[in-house]
């Protein structure tokens, strides 16, 4: 049980005194380029989707192009 003690308290003299937060600022402008570049990887991978949907589609169409 001393053990946990001593850990609990080390870890939280860690994250009070030794962490370096990052200022509000920092945090915001950090969460909006994030937020910017999922939206533009989703966006890629949407009209990506949607391409090899188009093409598929089309492969499996010809066979009745063809008659077969």
């Amino acid at each position: 049980m001393e053990k946990i003690t001593l850990y609990i308290k080390e870890s939280y003299d860690e994250l009070v005194n030794k962490v370096s937060w990052p200022s509000w600022e920092s945090l915001q402008s950090t969460t909006t380029v994030v937020l910017i570049g999922t939206i533009i990887i989703t966006l890629i991978i949407f009209f990506m989707d949607g391409i090899s949907r188009i093409g598929m589609d089309f492969i499996y169409s010809l066979p009745e192009l063809f008659g077969f």
